[in-house]
């Protein structure tokens, strides 16, 4: 699905991930209409311009994670600006684009953003990092041992744990199943089944929980 307030550039996006082979099951104008029109079209992914003309496209994450927690959210803004960058990751997106990013770079960034992985304009991933890190540095209420939601983090298997440190170094799918030796889709497995575990709903919130356990060192 494709948010942008701009008629001629929301055609142009959906044309061309249309002609890329994805299937576009809506676009849309506005951000109240667009968590709406999302709740029936039940989109995978949701490309989304942060400015919109009723309401930020902050508040319209928010929403469409409330109608469907596993939604993807890409971020497509003419706007690098920091506070809006982390304001959006911290409401839900999984990955941040400026529009002036080539066809090609948007295409492989909605292809990543698909397969749940966080994808960032170059410059903007050591960014959302660094406040995880600031965030990091005050300690969680209920210990260290605790899990996002203040209870004991379930157990991980020694592998999931191994994954789970990768992930929280900002690597790929694809470097992590070349640096420990697996398959594609194994790696893949192991963050899913940790996220079931941990009752997180992307990567972008996992890292900050790896992160947080300074399991990034």
């Amino acid at each position: 699905m494709v948010v942008d307030d701009h008629p001629m550039w929301r055609e142009g996006v959906a044309r061309d991930l249309t002609e890329a082979g994805h299937l576009v099951v809506a676009t849309s104008g506005e951000g109240r209409q667009a968590i709406r029109v999302a709740a029936a079209a039940r989109p995978d992914v949701v490309v989304l311009d942060l400015q919109l003309p009723d309401i930020s496209g902050v508040e319209v994450i928010h929403g469409l994670r409330a109608a469907l927690p596993q939604v993807r959210v890409l971020m497509l803004s003419a706007s690098g600006e920091q506070q809006g960058v982390l304001d959006a990751v911290k409401a839900g997106a999984t990955g941040y684009l400026v529009k002036s990013a080539a066809p090609a770079e948007f295409l492989e960034a909605v292809r990543r953003t698909a397969a749940g992985e966080p994808v960032f304009t170059p410059g903007l991933a050591g960014l959302v990092l660094g406040e995880y890190r600031r965030l990091a540095a005050t300690p969680a209420s209920g210990g260290p041992d605790a899990g996002p939601r203040g209870d004991l983090a379930p157990r991980l298997t020694d592998r999931e744990t191994e994954v789970l440190r990768l992930v929280a170094k900002g690597m790929s799918y694809k470097q992590i199943a070349q640096r420990l030796g697996l398959a594609h889709r194994t790696v893949q497995n192991h963050v899913q089944n940790t996220l079931g575990k941990l009752q997180l709903h992307n990567r972008v919130e996992l890292t900050r929980y790896a992160i947080e356990r300074g399991l990034d060192s």
